[in-house]
C-alpha cells in the first residue's frame, strides 16, 4: 500500500494508489459523548450521546462500501468523543475487521479504556490504539483535559494497550499555553514504547480559539525540535504538513535555519526531563537511535477523510466543510467526487505561497488551518514561514 519515495524526495513516503479515487485512512466519529471536556475539543463533546448518531447498521454499511473498494483498503480509526460511550463499539470493530479492514480506535483516557476492554477490542480484531497525553504530568495534562484523574487513566490505557498487544501511537496536541510541556511527553513516550508520536498542531475550531495556536515562527521552532527527536522517537505530525518539507531538506537544510527562542526553550527544557537527552558538539541534540521515519504525504480530504457521527463527510475533523452524508450517498462516492475534496487534491486550485511552493505535491499546506485563519481552505498556510523558490 506505501511505498518510499523517489530518490530526488527523500524522507517521504507516497500511497501505491491514487488518493483521488479512495481514501487511505477513514477518520469515524461514533459518538460526541464524552467525560471529558477538553479545552481544545473540535468536536465540542457532550455529556450524552447524540439520538441522530449513526445506528450500528448505519455504520456497517459504510464499513462494507469501504471494504467493497478493495484491496488496498482504507484503515478506519473510530474516534469521538469516546467510541467507549458505544455499547456496539466490539461489534463495528469485528463487522470491520471480517471485511478485511484495518481497524484501529482513540478512545479517551478514562476509566471505560480499562485493560479489559482494550483486551476486547483485541479480540474483536482491533488493531491499534490513539491515547491523548498533553502535559508530562498530571497536574499539566489534567488541567487541559479538564478532569482530576484522566493522566493517570490515560498512563495505564497505555500500558494495558501495549499488554494486549495493541499498536500504540500516542497524541499529542500542541498549544501555545502547553507547547513547553512537549519535552517531558517526549519522554513518557519513549518510556510508554508507543509505535508513534502524533503531533496535534491546535487547529482553531470547535473549542479551540486562536489565542490556543501559535504562530508560524513558533510553529517552525517546535518542527525544528521534533527533527532532532525523530531519529530517537518515531513521530508524524497533523495539521503541520510542512514538517515534510524539513525532512526532504534534511541536514543540509537544517544547518540553513536559524533557529529561535522557543526552539532553544524546548531542548534545554528536555535536557532537563530526559536524562539521555545531551547536547552534540554541534550544540544540537543528539539521541541514539534509527533514521527518522518518512512520513505519507496525505492531508485534508486528500487520502483522508472524515465522516461525523449523524454521516456527514468532511474533508478532516478539523476543516468543519461538509460534502454530504453517508445516509444518502456511499461514502466512496462522496470522496471521490465532492467539488471541495477534489480542489483541495488538486495543488493548482491552491493559493498564495502554497500554489506556488515547489513542495506542493508533498506538503500541500495545512487546509483546516487555512480556513480556520482565512475562511478560504485553499488559502496558504498561514502557520508555515517557509518562502518557496518561485516566490523569493
Amino acid at each position: 500500500m506505501e511505498r518510499v519515495g523517489d530518490p530526488a524526495e527523500p524522507g517521504v513516503r507516497r500511497l501505491r494508489f491514487d488518493t483521488s479515487a479512495r481514501p487511505f485512512l477513514v477518520l469515524f466519529e461514533l459518538t460526541r459523548a464524552c467525560a471529558l471536556a477538553c479545552r481544545h475539543c473540535r468536536a465540542e463533546s457532550i455529556p450524552e450521546r447524540d439520538p441522530r448518531e449513526l445506528s450500528t447498521g448505519e455504520v456497517e454499511a459504510v464499513l462494507d462500501d469501504l471494504a467493497a473498494i478493495g484491496a488496498p483498503r482504507p484503515r478506519v480509526i473510530f474516534t469521538g468523543g469516546d467510541p467507549l460511550q458505544r455499547p456496539d463499539l466490539q461489534t463495528l470493530v469485528a463487522h470491520g475487521s471480517r471485511a478485511g479492514l484495518s481497524m484501529a480506535v482513540s478512545p479517551a483516557g478514562t476509566p471505560r479504556a480499562s485493560l479489559s476492554a482494550l483486551a476486547a477490542l483485541r479480540l474483536s480484531g482491533a488493531t491499534a490504539v490513539s491515547l491523548s497525553i498533553d502535559g508530562a504530568t498530571a497536574e499539566g495534562h489534567d488541567a487541559f483535559r479538564r478532569v482530576d484523574g484522566s493522566f493517570n487513566w490515560t498512563i495505564d490505557a497505555c500500558r494495558a494497550a501495549v499488554q494486549v498487544g495493541l499498536r500504540l501511537q500516542v497524541n499529542t496536541t500542541v498549544t501555545a499555553p502547553t507547547v513547553l510541556e512537549l519535552p517531558g511527553v517526549a519522554r513518557l513516550v519513549d518510556e510508554l514504547h508507543a509505535a508513534m508520536w502524533s503531533v496535534f498542531f491546535v487547529v482553531p475550531t470547535g473549542r479551540a480559539d486562536a489565542a490556543q495556536a501559535l504562530s508560524a515562527a513558533a510553529t517552525e521552532d517546535v518542527l525544528a525540535f521534533l527533527y532532532d527527536l525523530a531519529p530517537r522517537i518515531p513521530l508524524k505530525t497533523t495539521e503541520a504538513p510542512s514538517f515534510r518539507r524539513l525532512l526532504v531538506h534534511g541536514e543540509q537544510g537544517r544547518e540553513k535555519r536559524t533557529p529561535g527562542p522557543l526552539y532553544w526553550r524546548l531542548h534545554e527544557q528536555l535536557v532537563d526531563a530526559w536524562p539521555m537527552a545531551e547536547r552534540s558538539s554541534a550544540d544540537h541534540l543528539a539521541l541514539a537511535g534509527d533514521r527518522r521515519r518518512a512520513p505519507l504525504a496525505v492531508g485534508d480530504g486528500r487520502g483522508v477523510v472524515f465522516v461525523s457521527h449523524t454521516g456527514e463527510v468532511q474533508p478532516s475533523g478539523f476543516l468543519p466543510l461538509v460534502v454530504g452524508n453517508v445516509r444518502d450517498t456511499p461514502l466512496p462516492v462522496l470522496y471521490a467526487n465532492a467539488p471541495l475534496l477534489r480542489a483541495l487534491r488538486d495543488p493548482a486550485a491552491h493559493h498564495g505561497r502554497c500554489a506556488r511552493c515547489e513542495l506542493q505535491e508533498i506538503c500541500g499546506g495545512s487546509r483546516a488551518q487555512a480556513y480556520a485563519r482565512s475562511g478560504d481552505p485553499l488559502a496558504e498556510d498561514p502557520t508555515c514561514d517557509y518562502v518557496p523558490a518561485a516566490v523569493a
